[in-house]
């Protein structure tokens, strides 16, 4: 890990923010402000999950050889890098058809629930640092407090979080989990480490082609919509950049970054508007870059989280959440806002049910050890579980269905939602239609890509739209509506370009 996969990483995350940093370069010194903040990116977190826990580890334990595990993530970051680089010609064409209240929207989902609610939850763990810590960030960056000698707050909140935490062990509180011998053996793992090509464990990875394009592809689909959304969301903030230069980018870094080693993907994060608030422009990407060369090569990481407790760091992801969630609401007409609530469920369900299916695995694990279940009858108490949720008031097969492709989920919903608000059916028809086909194919409400048992991965779903669709389109062109009414200050909706 220390030696070969984080090197590479590095080397990864230090070509895309340099290139990033180049291209808000360009955008300041062709529109003359000062004002320009890079896209932020960097290791794309949920498919890091994915790739370890869905692809290598299972290799893993079958073949008994943690490098084949290896050579399959290799691989599945090989097939996304093209997707990416592909996906950055149609991108733009999607753009420009979807409402932005759409793209902000499903964007907006991801914010409050992937990126908002574990660092929410983590600061009431510990409220100690994580509220007060808060309290720091909300003073300055929504209430304008500036600290002394203009120190950001973040580094503020940071610096007082390792106070509370080391000062804590003088009680013998242990706040933050911080330790002197967790540095000790933090500081054991200093080395100096450089990418080596890892061109023959990719190809040799290869074997295990039909397990990895399984997820390979649908959430390589995923990144696109997720990068199109972000650069919609940065273009809201102001700060307009190429979208295929920045899937391509995207795509040509990751697979950089896999021929050295690296089995996670690239992506462009999730927070712009956040970055820019905070005074972030063009230099604190390039710094970022550099930063994560000598942090890797050198072995810090495991330093700077032996030191720093992450609870400290936690609020500012939530306040970053808390703008993306809210711009979406900010920089598109009022009336729209019953779409962006509306694609903002998928993602509600998603993440409750993946909260379920950490809780039901978690406890199948104890009983396993503890109460001696035996590992033939897990599926069934698995099964007799979730039978079970909905005479509780939870319906798990709802969030399974609703959740399955959220982030393409709630693009479609709130797309479809916006063009009925506008009276546009025959533009709601057709999503409708594409909802459909992705439904049909699995990359909407379903578990897996394929086509079922040939009438689709969740016919009734996929039916329910086409039915949606021929409605919307029947109305749109033989039907009557009262003619949409805006108030003077609130502009009717246009297609995000």
């Amino acid at each position: 890990m220390f030696g070969r996969i984080l090197p590479a990483l590095g080397l990864m995350m230090c070509l895309s923010t340099f290139y990033y940093a180049w291209l808000a370069y360009r955008l300041a010194e062709r529109t003359g402000r000062s004002d320009v903040c890079a896209l932020p990116s960097g290791v794309s977190v949920p498919h890091m999950f994915i790739v370890t826990f869905v692809i290598m580890l299972p290799i893993t334990i079958k073949t008994g050889d943690p490098m084949k595990g290896w050579s399959a993530g290799l691989v599945w970051v090989f097939f996304q890098s093209f997707i990416l680089m592909i996906g950055g010609f149609i991108a733009p064409i999607i753009r420009k058809i979807t409402p932005r209240a759409a793209l902000l929207g499903t964007l907006a989902g991801v914010s409050v629930t992937f990126i908002s609610m574990r660092p929410a939850l983590e600061m009431y763990m510990t409220p100690q640092i994580g509220l007060v810590c808060f309290a720091i960030i909300l003073a300055s960056w929504f209430g304008g407090i500036r600290y002394y000698k203009g120190i950001p707050a973040g580094l503020v909140a940071i610096a007082v979080g390792m106070i509370i935490a080391w000062g804590s062990n003088l009680f013998g509180l242990g706040l933050g989990g911080l330790s002197v011998k967790g540095v000790g053996d933090a500081f054991a793992s200093f080395g100096f480490s450089v990418p080596i090509p890892a061109v023959g464990q990719v190809f040799s990875g290869f074997e295990f082609l039909g397990v990895i394009l399984v997820t390979a592809i649908p959430f390589g689909i995923y990144d696109l919509v997720e990068a199109m959304d972000n650069v919609e969301s940065a273009e809201a903030a102001g700060d307009e950049y190429p979208t295929t230069r920045v899937l391509t980018a995207d795509g040509v870094v990751s697979l950089i970054g896999c021929l050295m080693g690296n089995p996670f993907i690239n992506a462009v994060y999730i927070g712009h508007p956040g970055w820019k608030a905070m005074g972030g422009r063009i230099g604190y990407s390039a710094a970022t870059g550099i930063m994560v060369i000598v942090l890797s090569w050198f072995g810090i990481i495991s330093v700077l989280l032996a030191l720093v407790p992450v609870v400290a760091i936690s609020p500012i992801l939530l306040y970053i959440g808390m703008l993306i969630g809210a711009q979406a609401f900010q920089t598109t007409p009022v009336k729209h806002a019953p779409a962006i609530v509306l694609a903002l469920t998928p993602h509600l369900a998603a993440w409750a049910k993946l909260q379920i299916d950490t809780m039901l695995g978690s406890t199948i694990n104890a009983a396993q050890k503890v109460g001696g279940l035996a590992a033939d009858k897990v599926g069934d108490v698995k099964a007799a579980a979730i039978a079970a949720l909905p005479q509780q008031g939870v319906l798990y097969h709802g969030l399974d269905v609703m959740g399955g492709g959220s982030i393409l989920t709630g693009l479609v919903l709130g797309a479809i939602g916006v063009f009925v608000i506008e009276r546009d059916f025959v533009k709601a028809s057709a999503f409708a239609l594409s909802g459909a086909v992705l439904t049909y194919f699995g990359f909407m409400h379903g578990e897996a890509v394929g086509v079922g048992g040939g009438l689709g991965v969740t016919p009734a779903v996929a039916l329910a739209y086409a039915v949606v669709a021929a409605g919307f389109f029947a109305v749109g062109k033989y039907g009557t509506s009262a003619a949409s009414v805006s108030h003077p200050q609130m502009p009717l909706a246009a297609p995000a370009e």
